[in-house]
């Protein structure tokens, strides 16, 4: 394949400006994700007098030592119940990600009982749902360390608890599936809460600790008036022996996860895969530590996406396509650690021409069985009479066709802008990718601030003026700054990853690792041999 050159000097100016810009952003980034960490860290003092490891510590436990785990979702529920910045709390009380136990891939969900007894926030069904998706879709165990309050009564609303309701269904499609499903039971887990072992295929009990129950003694007392003992009624010793709910009892929380991955060992749930294959590689001739600096992080300054290929893609080279047409849309063919995928960038709005090129590519791509890597930064596609009288919606519209209906895999990237149908067009949030992570210096929506608040400063003009009228300047202005101001609130990659529009931020520099691990992992999902059952497992 042809080489990439770079026209980047990591010694310019404008290179150390932009690192400094994205070094800051990620610092910010890591500072809001340590919020999580030091809230859950002041109850150590109960969990040590309780006998028991902090959430972080089990989940320490229960991964194989020294290989990845990519975490998920880390930066939901920013910005949503609590709305100030400077105080917002991120991670939903959950710790979500993939990685490996006993050398097996797993999707592993951990309830961070530090922060607010682990009760759920607005936001951690939105993180259930979507992780139990990416298990259904890659295949992926599921290994749930729980201790939850459950459902914060003081702030109840009526549409979270049905919502939550699609996470049993999705435990119940899992099993299935026959995609195995497991709870190491380390704390309380009452009202619906209970039914996450109930639906879980294998359940193991923390003497002591562990409890689950429909009802815990409050509510038993309230609705009966019947005075009863927690271990009675819910503890795990009970259901290890009494109900059968609980397949396997053990002293503690580090022998709990020594069990999970003891019956993750005894499936054997790699015989029915291969390694995924892969061909010789080499690195990319540019590091990939430059992505921080060599972009600018202002989605308003233009860039070739091709120096971000460079720094990415084994030894820098790339197959591309229609190289002369459509010339905005960057489309080819390349590899990152030996597995070959086809890419989309942009270098700005996407034009008809761009459109249809990428539309055919996509196709092409499902019809070679390719996986597709998605790199957004594009304000969308083009506007105005001459790209009307073009075409510009139904050749838009084909490039959504395409990306909605494509079999093969899809790993959508937000390094700049991603804004209106381009978003769309380019594997969004709402295209189901089957990972979709963002730069931290990513705007997202449906226009950009500016553009929003100059158009319904026409739309205020041309109306006055079909009414006679005459429109202060100053109201307008006020009006502008007003609208700006509400957009730019919402773009940027921390507000929308708040809200669960993404499977979370990454670390540019991180992004060929990421990667790698993304395409192995559904690669693998795909080849994968399941024994689907008419129905979940159920304990008789």
């Amino acid at each position: 394949m042809p080489l990439l050159s770079s026209a980047v000097a990591s010694t310019a100016d404008s290179f150390q400006e932009n690192r400094s810009d994205m070094l800051e952003l990620i610092d910010h980034w890591r500072s809001l994700e340590q919020r999580s960490i030091d809230a859950s860290n002041k109850r150590l003092a109960t969990f040590r007098a309780r006998g028991q490891l902090s959430p972080r510590e089990r989940l320490e436990h229960l991964l194989d030592p020294g290989m990845p785990f990519i975490q998920l979702h880390s930066m939901a529920n920013f910005c949503v119940e609590d709305t100030n910045r400077e105080t917002s709390v991120p991670g939903a009380s959950v710790i979500v990600g993939i990685g490996f136990v006993e050398g097996v891939r797993c999707m592993i969900w951990v309830d961070d009982s530090g922060i607010s007894a682990g009760a759920a926030t607005e936001t951690t069904g939105l993180v259930s749902t979507s992780i139990l998706e990416v298990c259904m879709r890659q295949k992926l165990p599921l290994i749930h360390l729980v201790e939850s309050a459950g459902a914060n009564l003081l702030k109840y609303q009526v549409e979270l608890w049905s919502r939550f309701g699609n996470v049993f269904r999705e435990l119940a499609r899992l099993s299935a599936a026959g995609i195995p499903t497991m709870v190491v039971l380390h704390g309380g887990s009452t009202a619906g809460g209970a039914y996450m072992p109930g639906m879980s295929d294998y359940v193991i009990g923390v003497k002591d600790n562990g409890m689950a129950a429909l009802g815990g003694a409050a509510l038993v007392k309230a609705a009966t008036g019947e005075e009863a003992d927690d271990r009675e009624l819910g503890g795990t010793e009970m259901h290890a022996s009494v109900s059968g709910v609980v397949e396997y009892l053990v002293e503690d929380d580090a022998h709990g996860c020594l069990k999970a991955r003891d019956v993750i060992r005894s499936l054997d749930w790699n015989k029915r895969v291969s390694a995924v294959k892969r061909r010789a590689f080499e690195p990319p001739r540019y590091p990939c530590d430059e992505l921080a600096g060599a972009i600018p992080t202002d989605p308003k300054v233009p860039y070739d996406f091709r120096e971000v290929l460079a720094r990415l893609v084994d030894d820098s080279s790339v197959e591309e396509f229609k190289a002369r047409y459509g010339v905005s849309t960057v489309c080819g063919y390349a590899s990152i650690t030996g597995i070959a995928f086809g890419f989309i960038g942009n270098n700005g709005p996407i034009d008809p021409n761009g459109a249809t090129k990428a539309a055919q590519f996509i196709q092409l791509c499902d019809a070679a069985d390719l996986p597709i890597l998605f790199f957004n930064n594009t304000t969308g596609y083009m506007v105005g009479t001459e790209y009307e009288q073009a075409g510009m919606i139904k050749h838009g519209s084909k490039m959504i066709q395409a990306v909605s209906n494509a079999r093969v895999p899809k790993i959508s990237l937000y390094i700049g802008a991603s804004f209106g149908a381009g978003n769309y067009g380019m594997c969004g949030w709402s295209y189901q990718p089957d990972f979709l992570f963002a730069w931290p210096n990513a705007r997202t929506g449906v226009m950009a601030g500016q553009s929003a608040a100059d158009t319904m400063s026409e739309v205020a003009r041309v109306g006055a003026a079909r009414k006679g009228q005459t429109i202060s300047e100053t109201v307008l202005t006020e009006q502008a700054d007003a609208i700006k101001a509400h957009f730019d609130a919402q773009e940027d990659a921390f507000y929308t990853s708040g809200r669960v529009l993404d499977h979370g931020i990454i670390d540019p520099r991180d992004t060929r690792k990421v990667l790698a691990f993304c395409l192995e992992t559904v690669l693998e999902g795909r080849q994968r041999e399941l024994r689907p059952n008419a129905f979940g497992i159920a304990r008789i």
